[in-house]
């Protein structure tokens, strides 16, 4: 299930929203969304739903909410006295998410697009309110930042209209005023510039009785100096590429195989694409090969979040210096070709989803090439070479162990260290997870740790945090099955390889669609094939259905 909070509270399953009743019930499903996963007792909800003026049956109000929202569809679990949902799929904690990342224009613009509304809209109380506030205050200090992102990625005029919206909603806040002044200053509009601190001036002095503050001044003083550093000269190549990771390992046959292959040509587009399970590398792989072959594309290295961009197209576009956009879909891509035809120009497009969105951001020829990384293989890109990409070797995944633990770690119980790394089938995010854990626990020997990490048992007080860095993942890759693969992959859970005649008696279906289903599964990464007829599961990808499975047999 989702659940928005950033507008009316909703809930769905499947696409179909869920009928959440009355406001005060409504209420009680927010606050408990609001807690991320803490466990709230029916007293706390008392208290937060109604600040101190609950009615006589308040508890047993809470109580009869949560067993109304439960029997609408809503997972709310009992624990420690109390109530909580569990990791819930939320608009705000994506939204929180976005913002925490890099601060780029298109994490900003995906973070604010995901608002529909007043926030907690209909809901009513003194915890409701204090919830707006400080929601509202993100939104706004969002939007501040996307107007300083599109200033300093050159996007001028946007940014100047962007803030004319946001002054006339707040026209005591400071920070968007100075980064109006800004943004004129740089479209060549000086005196207007000027123009903004003399009328905020006047209006503070008029409502407040107080000065501009310290940055506006600042402004205005490097404005009428003509301080050169409020222009300053962009490269004619830009790179928007992530950092390298320091712990970069392995990968060598696959590296090379990316830089050979990533190399203009004169009369078409080198495609190169990385196929793999969730969390498996592929863009740290991506990103170590733009690196790599950055030489060869001096007129830029462009790089898009295709899962965090509102409009990839237009995102490209800006980063070749295009700032007037044309109004359909079609003549963006057309001017997105012309313009880069010749171009030195590398575009890594991240985690694709289908070939309909990655046609219309195929370059020009004779001069750019495109590295994209996907979960699963687009067989529509008929011109496109896909490496797969699996675990690390056991001595590559010791080399990272010893990257992120320090080689006397390992050094002390060689053979339990390579047992623990062989264990987690060379998954990197597994890996690091593990290496967090044994981290924040000097103490334990490599011995003791096989035995105290792993997944717990259903039912279990406490699931470790490295636990969910391991699963989430997976969980996201799940979302994406169709019901039917979603059952197949936690049913069929065993440490055996799996023939295609047992998936179809464990399921109940003809052995032609048990074969295409255990097929699609490969595609998706969740099953490996083991000899010509049997499959089988990564340990860490086992330990995950396994505990699906065994959650799907608890009583309700």
């Amino acid at each position: 299930m989702r659940y928005e909070l950033l507008g009316p509270v909703r809930a769905w399953r499947d696409d179909v929203e869920i009928e959440l009743g009355p406001p005060q019930q409504r209420a009680t499903l927010a606050v408990l969304l609001l807690q991320e996963s803490t466990p709230l007792s029916p007293s706390q909800l008392v208290s937060a739903l109604w600040s101190g003026a609950e009615p006589r049956a308040a508890i047993g109000m809470v109580r009869s909410y949560v067993s109304r929202l439960r029997h609408a569809g809503v997972p709310i679990e009992s624990a420690s006295g109390g109530y909580a949902l569990v990791a819930p799929a939320l608009d705000l904690t994506e939204f929180q998410r976005l913002l925490a990342s890099a601060r780029s224009s298109a994490s900003l613009r995906a973070a604010l697009a995901l608002w529909h509304g007043t926030p907690l809209s209909g809901l009513s109380g003194a915890y409701a309110e204090a919830e707006r506030v400080r929601l509202a205050e993100l939104r706004l200090t969002a939007r501040e930042d996307l107007a300083a992102a599109d200033i300093a990625e050159g996007r001028h005029a946007e940014a100047s209209t962007a803030l004319t919206d946001l002054i006339a909603e707040e026209p005591l806040r400071e920070r968007p005023r100075e980064l109006q002044m800004l943004a004129l200053y740089r479209s060549g509009r000086q005196a207007e510039a000027l123009a903004v601190f003399t009328s905020t001036q006047q209006l503070l002095e008029s409502e407040l009785g107080l000065y501009p503050g310290p940055q506006l001044k600042e402004m205005q003083r490097r404005i009428l100096a003509a301080d050169p550093t409020l222009t300053p000269v962009q490269p004619s190549g830009p790179s928007q590429l992530p950092p390298q990771l320091p712990e970069f390992t392995g990968r060598a046959p696959e590296l090379a195989t990316l830089v050979e292959a990533l190399k203009p040509m004169d009369s078409s587009v080198p495609v190169q694409g990385i196929e793999g399970l969730a969390a498996i590398g592929k863009t740290t792989l991506a990103v170590q090969a733009a690196h790599k072959v950055s030489g060869s594309f001096p007129d830029g290295r462009l790089f898009v979040d295709l899962a965090a961009s509102p409009d990839p197209l237009a995102e490209l576009l800006r980063g070749i210096g295009v700032t007037a956009l044309p109004g359909s879909s079609s003549e963006r891509a057309a001017l997105w070709r012309a313009r880069t035809t010749g171009l030195r120009l590398l575009v890594v497009l991240d985690d694709a989803r289908s070939e309909e969105e990655i046609r219309p951001l195929i370059p020009g020829p004779a001069g750019p090439a495109v590295l994209i990384t996907a979960r699963q293989r687009l067989y529509g890109l008929a011109h496109a070479q896909w490496t797969k990409l699996g675990g690390l070797s056991p001595s590559d995944s010791l080399t990272l162990l010893e990257h992120l633990l320090g080689p006397a770690r390992l050094a002390e119980d060689p053979a339990a260290s390579l047992t623990l790394a062989t264990r987690t089938a060379g998954f990197p995010q597994v890996l690091q997870a593990v290496a967090a854990r044994l981290a924040s626990r000097p103490a334990w020997t490599m011995s003791e740790a096989l035995t105290r990490l792993g997944r717990p048992a259903p039912g279990a007080p406490v699931t470790p945090p490295e636990c969910w860095a391991i699963e989430k993942p997976y969980e996201s890759t799940l979302s994406q099955l169709t019901p039917t693969q979603a059952e197949a992959f936690r049913s069929l859970a065993s440490p055996t390889p799996i023939s295609v005649p047992t998936a179809a008696s464990v399921l109940g279906i003809p052995l032609s669609d048990a074969a295409v289903l255990l097929e699609s599964l490969v595609d998706a990464h969740l099953l490996e094939p083991f000899g010509t007829d049997r499959y089988r599961y990564e340990e860490p990808l086992l330990m995950f259905a396994l505990g699906r499975q065994a959650e799907s047999m608890q009583p309700s």
